[in-house]
């Protein structure tokens, strides 16, 4: 007979359990024998309208991650969603397996069909490890997908966007830290030399400020710091440096029991989903070593602004650029409130998120 506390740990741990917690309306789980798809699709919160938000593909250590990531990306994605004045709500998609070894058409046209049988519920789009020439497979199956290449009648890549949201999210924390927006002079490590990683070095080399970069592939690091006059740093080596600003840029959760104490910036500001590792216990860390943490989810929204104006309107850019502006106000007040309330910025954000959700909701529930 199993032990009662085994039991509770079976229970707790159970999917409806974690569903539950997190506050899900619907998780769906993809398979198909044919092409080999194996993929989770979380739907949080559809009240502020369809859940929108990217679609990755990770080879993760195990079924049970892969679920965890997506509910964690999902929820995270109705926050970035209702703090950007979007009026969608929030989802995510994790396909399983190496992009490397499973990825190609047939397989993503499945995952097309999966996403067109939620009748537009859920809107997809690039994510990691996706590209343009991904979405457009998804597309082949279903409308419901952004962010598709000018060839095929969409805004293009998101990633440029994103990389502006969070630089100005980034100078909004300086202003609340230093006093001043200015990144000149300021030493800023950057974990990350992707699409978006690369944009923002490229922001932050041109504003004066002295910039270290670190990614999985050294060459794309050496590349992108050869061509911004940065400094390439070792994997390990980014959480050690003494810098004013630590710009996580890559896969979340870098902020965990292993990193924060070697961590001597003042400010982490990225573009990086689920930076904290435990978003309350290392929320309150980052509180007590005096470091200004700007939410992942308010100051990397850039991206999803575009694509959602893609969608949903007639595409204009300068509409997404000053929308994405004004992550700049949204994180002063967010940081300011944190302050004022002595709660981390992260519980601020999350509840400025809540907050509009829930007058939303009053609003619907009147016929």
């Amino acid at each position: 007979m199993a032990d009662v506390n085994e039991m509770k740990a079976v229970t707790e741990n159970s999917i409806f359990t974690q569903v539950q917690r997190m506050g899900h309306e619907q998780v769906v789980f993809c398979h198909d024998e044919a092409t080999g798809l194996k993929a989770i699709i979380g739907i949080h919160n559809t009240v502020l309208g369809p859940a929108l938000g990217g679609t990755r593909m990770w080879d993760y250590a195990s079924d049970e991650d892969a679920l965890e990531d997506v509910l964690r990306l999902s929820r995270g994605m109705t926050y970035k969603n209702a703090l950007a004045g979007l009026n969608i709500g929030g989802g995510k998609a994790v396909i399983i397996g190496d992009p490397k070894k499973v990825k190609n058409e047939a397989l993503l046209r499945r995952f097309g069909k999966f996403v067109n049988s939620l009748g537009g519920k859920y809107v997809t789009a690039e994510d990691v490890n996706m590209g343009d020439r991904d979405m457009e497979y998804i597309s082949y199956e279903t409308n419901h997908v952004c962010g598709l290449a000018p060839t095929m009648g969409g805004a293009g890549n998101p990633s440029p966007v994103t990389a502006y949201g969070t630089y100005v999210g980034m100078k909004a924390a300086a202003k609340h830290t230093f006093g001043s927006d200015t990144l000149a002079g300021k030493r800023i490590a950057v974990q990350g030399a992707g699409s978006v990683g690369s944009t923002l070095v490229e922001y932050l080399t041109k504003e004066g400020a002295t910039v270290y970069i670190c990614d999985l592939f050294e060459d794309r690091a050496a590349q992108v710091a050869a061509e911004n006059g940065a400094h390439v740093v070792g994997m390990e080596e980014i959480y050690d440096l003494d810098v004013d600003i630590y710009s996580p840029c890559a896969l979340g959760a870098t902020i965990n029991d292993d990193t924060i104490d070697r961590l001597k910036c003042k400010i982490i500001a990225g573009a990086a989903n689920n930076q904290l590792k435990d978003e309350i216990k290392h929320g309150k860390i980052l509180v007590e070593k005096g470091i200004v943490y700007a939410p992942d989810f308010l100051i990397n929204a850039g991206g999803v602004i575009h694509v959602c104006l893609d969608h949903f309107t007639d595409y204009n850019r300068d509409r997404a650029m000053a929308m994405t502006e004004r992550i700049y106000d949204t994180c002063l007040e967010i940081l300011e409130e944190a302050q004022k309330q002595g709660i981390t910025p992260q519980e601020a954000a999350m509840a400025a998120a809540q907050k509009r959700i829930d007058q939303v909701a009053k609003i619907k529930s009147v016929l």
